[in-house]
Parts: structure tokens; sequence; C-alpha cells
């Protein structure tokens, strides 16, 4: 079995409460506005220990507050979740350009720079407890591409777990072996399912497949609809193994993926 890099502090045993921080990150002229979703433990300061960083990448006419109900339960798992509005592709801009998406993964790893920075920032309430050497990434439809993109063309070696939804390569994936989780509908309209999974066919990296039956491109990311919770429990047991190296997370996969009629499971990892 692969195995994930160790970190000094172990992956957090409770649930904690979350907050939201906003702050504009860039890459030349490319304005990168990003909320951020932490654990805290009292008032706005994070507990003590050191969290993994998770970059969430939105789809086309999309906004990091969509996906608030994943990025608030890894925030509440002991994550720093990072979603930037990218500019051309965003739901509030003015120039909207889908092909702009190829430059995507570039502003992507600018923000995690960007984030990381904080870490060394003295007063800034994140100085001393981000988790620099463990990050990982994930991202819903235009979102998955600029995920797979970054273990592709423009590679981000930091980048030790991705997760790719609705989505499909961006390039040849290359590097480091880095673990993925694909998850798809089987009945996804916009991005073919045949995509993802021949994404998945062709990667040769410790990789897994969840299924959502009968699933378009994206129902299944509401919180209590079918196929969310499946979802997020194998999306939360990834990282915690990935990012956490936990070992109890990883032997949940399975378990958690796979409910009859409504979810599916392949993995090699």
């Amino acid at each position: 079995m692969p195995s994930a890099s160790p970190v000094p502090h172990g992956a957090p045993a409770k649930t904690f409460s979350v907050a939201t921080r906003q702050i504009t990150f860039s890459r030349g002229s490319r304005s990168l506005p990003t909320t951020i979703w932490y654990p805290v433990g009292s008032g706005s300061a994070l507990p003590a220990g050191r969290f993994p960083v998770i970059l969430f990448s939105h789809g086309l006419h999309g906004l990091p507050a969509y996906y608030q109900q994943i990025e608030s339960r890894l925030a509440a798992a002991g994550f720093v979740v990072a979603g930037p509005a990218y500019p051309f592709t965003n739901a509030n801009t003015k120039d909207f350009n889908p092909a702009d998406m190829t430059n995507q993964p570039a502003d992507a790893s600018a923000v995690i720079t960007g984030v990381l920075k904080l870490d060394t920032k003295a007063g800034d309430r994140f100085a001393g407890h981000l988790d620099t050497q463990h990050i990982g990434a994930a991202g819903h439809s235009a979102g998955g591409f600029t995920t797979a993109g970054l273990l592709a063309d423009k590679r981000d070696t930091r980048i030790k777990g991705a997760v790719v939804i609705a989505g499909a390569a961006m390039g040849t994936f290359s590097g480091p072996k880095t673990p993925v989780l694909f998850v798809h509908g089987d009945a996804d309209p916009t991005v073919p399912y045949s995509m993802g999974h021949n994404a998945y066919a062709s990667l040769k990296w410790p990789k897994a497949f969840l299924t959502e039956v009968g699933q378009g491109h994206g129902e299944y990311l509401g919180a209590g609809a079918k196929g969310f919770d499946q979802m997020m429990r194998t999306t939360l047991d990834f990282f915690r193994w990935t990012l956490y190296n936990d070992a109890a997370a990883h032997g949940r996969l399975k378990a958690d993926a796979v409910k009859s009629g409504t979810t599916k499971w392949e993995s090699s990892l």
C-alpha cells in the first residue's frame, strides 16, 4: 500500500468549529480573491498544532461559496481550505472566458504559495499553524480539470493528494506519483463519465474512482442529496490518509464509499 509521508501531530480526533477569512492574492495582473475556511479553537484562533492546506477550485460560472458544504466540513476535520475565485470563469466576472481554464493551475499554485507564506508572517492568525509539507487539491467540473492540471504540464510537486470531481485530465499526468481520487456521476451530461473514467484508467499512480450511480454533473454535491454522504466521507478519508498519514482512514475508504444503488468503488490505493 502506498504510504503518505508522516506528520508529527497526527490526524485530529475531534470536529472543530469553522471560521472564514477573505484574502486577495495575485499572479501578475490576475486577481485571485480567496475565501479560506479553517478550524478554530477559541475565538478566531486556530487550535494548537499544524494543519494541512487544501486548494479547492470552483467550476465554470462558480464561486468558492457554492461549495461551502464541502469546504466547511473539510475545515471542521482539521484542514485549512483555500477557495480562489478565478478571474475569467467565476460567476461574477464580466469577461467570462472558459478557455482561460488552462491558466487556472498556475493561479491555484500562486494561491497555495500565498497561503503558505502566512505561516511565517508575524502576527498573522495562521502563523505557525500551517503544515507546509502536506498540501492537497480538489475541485469540481472546470475545477476538477484545474486540479488535474496541477498534476500535469503545470505540475505543482507540493500536492500530496488530489480529488477530481466531475472533471478529467488536463494534459499528461507527470512528476512524482500522487494519489488521486476521481468522483463522477455516470449520467453526467456536461463532462461525460467516459472522460473521467478514461483519465482514471490511464493513470499509473495510486488511484480510486467513486461512481455516483445515475447522477449528473453535481447534484450529489448538495448536502443531504443522494450520494453526498458517500462523496464527503470518502473525500475526508482520502485527505486524512494522504495529508495526515491516517492508516485507519485508508482502511475505511471502501466501506464509506459504497452504498448499494447509490455509489460504486474502484481502487488501487
